[in-house]
């Protein structure tokens, strides 16, 4: 299973249930790396969303602890366990977490690849996800050049897990 995040230079991801900054490049890449997968979120995230609904043109899974929750186009399994169940049934290379902050770290676990958009600033920020350079299990393995989008400069990172996930 495979992660898509983009952070800060603090490893900040979001703020008031907002992220940090909108590049339109990046949202494209998302959009090309994700398209046709299965991509797992939370509700909150959910509700970030383009009118709160689930992406389209993907097998979208929503991880909510409630049980009464439902949604129109996305599967819903409310704990890790029956999430690991339930994508048996797809390639581990079409799986991706794609949030919130609580999600990740929940998966990030059971993931072996982390694609990482570097925002090279640091935001206000209430959500953060793991800092992946200071983690053993974790080595860089690919970084692209340099982006810009008006002043704003990112890269795309590449993370491969060194030890083995669950």
């Amino acid at each position: 299973m495979k992660l898509i995040v983009a952070v800060d230079n603090n490893w900040a991801i979001g703020c008031k249930g907002h992220l940090l900054v909108s590049i339109p490049n990046d949202q494209k890449n998302f959009a090309m790396e994700t398209t046709g997968k299965v991509v797992i979120y939370g509700r909150k995230t959910m509700e970030t969303f383009p009118g709160g609904q689930p992406l389209r043109q993907r097998t979208n899974i929503v991880l909510s602890r409630n049980p009464g929750f439902k949604v129109k186009g996305a599967e819903k399994v409310c704990s890790v366990e029956a999430l690991l169940e339930k994508i048996k049934a797809y390639p581990s290379d079409d799986v991706y977490v794609v949030g919130g902050e609580e999600v990740y770290r929940e998966l990030l676990p059971y993931c072996d690849t982390a694609l990482v958009t570097r925002i090279d600033y640091k935001y206000e920020a209430d959500a953060y996800f793991p800092d992946l350079d200071a983690d053993s299990e974790w080595r860089l393995e690919g970084e692209s050049d340099i982006q810009t989008y008006f002043d704003i400069e990112y890269t795309y990172l590449k993370y491969k897990r060194m030890i083995s996930g669950r």
